[in-house]
């Protein structure tokens, strides 16, 4: 079970070999002092991330002939449509890369990431940073939290064999009984130790941008909200669609996933306020939006088809934001960014 086999350190050393993991350079780093009205010259910036940023889900993909094409990054991600909502404002960003990945952890902002079939590897995200860099803006913490591992151990669908990867955090408990599971004893104990590993590698993350990228702007951008405040309307089908939703995750398992992501993303913020960066909170603003939100929702279901083919086969959204939700995250990802360049 996933939860004997994980080794529970105390914070304190953890976070001194975080330090020397960085060999003590985090000390020099120098924060963003304080800008006035926005450049007139293009900003140098950096876009990171894992499939919300790289908007899996969405097609064309960019990269198709070489590994990165398994990163699944849209040609149009939300960081593309950003960067040209600003432009038509005024503010033009130089891009020096975007380098988010579909299925990156935290610790793959200074660890290559292994793609998935054995496709090769991509560089740490780090190293796209460069000492000029004056924006670095991006999203990381839902696959190091473990997201897919507890809506495997709240299905039995997305047990079956399929492209989803990685496992229930305990295949001995049923599905069913998923909600209890996560609330009391082995489940309650993995995600708070989950929680508590997001924190500080996140913190190392956002440290590592002002190491390498001394007078970047840092913009963490949290998760848009998956489950309604309501979870009944998730048992009704999006038009157009025969699966509910959430497929077959219990209904009184929903508001444990609504739950999970609302404090996985008040973490992002609290790390984010610490470190002096901006965050933009999408789970406050896409309320309206969820995989139950039928025409209005920005977020595909979990076994809805999605707009990418892989070897004939559709594949399905695993509720990740569709066009609406991209627009949205690009949204408020552009208005961050204008009121930070303009302050």
């Amino acid at each position: 079970m996933a939860t004997r086999t994980i080794s529970i350190t105390p914070k304190a050393r953890r976070l001194a070999a975080a330090a020397v993991a960085l060999g003590g350079c985090l000390a020099l780093a120098v924060p963003a002092g304080s800008a006035g009205a926005a450049p007139a010259d293009p900003v140098p910036t950096v876009f990171f991330g894992d499939s919300y940023t790289a908007n899996f889900g969405i097609a064309p993909v960019n990269n198709l002939g070489n590994e990165k094409g398994w990163c699944f990054q849209a040609t149009d991600d939300y960081p593309a449509v950003a960067t040209r909502t600003l432009a038509a404002k005024g503010i033009t960003l130089d891009v020096q890369a975007d380098v988010s990945c579909g299925g990156a952890l935290v610790h793959h902002f200074w660890e290559k990431q292994e793609l998935p079939f054995g496709a090769g590897t991509v560089p740490a995200q780090q190293d796209a940073l460069k000492e000029n860099t004056q924006l670095v803006v991006g999203g990381l913490g839902g696959n190091t939290l473990g997201f897919v591992n507890i809506l495997k151990q709240c299905s039995d669908k997305l047990r079956e064999p399929s492209l989803l990867p990685g496992e229930p955090v305990d295949a001995d408990k049923p599905a069913r009984e998923c909600k209890e599971f996560f609330e009391s004893g082995d489940g309650k104990e993995w995600l708070d130790y989950k929680y508590e590993q997001v924190e500080e590698e996140l913190d190392q993350a956002l440290q590592r941008m002002s190491y390498f990228s001394p007078d970047a702007r840092r913009v963490l951008v949290g998760y848009p909200r998956l489950v309604p405040q309501d979870a009944t309307k998730c048992q009704t089908a999006a038009p157009g669609q025969t699966e509910l939703p959430f497929a077959d995750v219990p209904q009184d398992a929903l508001p444990v996933l609504d739950q999970a992501q609302k404090r996985l993303n008040d973490i992002m913020k609290k790390v984010a306020t610490d470190d002096g960066a901006e965050f933009v909170d999408l789970y406050a603003h896409t309320g309206g939006n969820t995989a139950c939100d039928g025409a209005d929702r920005g977020i595909g279901g979990l076994l809805e088809n999605s707009k990418l083919d892989l070897i004939g086969a559709t594949i399905p959204w695993y509720a990740h934001p569709n066009e609406k939700g991209r627009d949205l995250q690009a949204e408020q990802v552009a208005a961050k960014i204008e009121t930070l360049l303009n302050s």
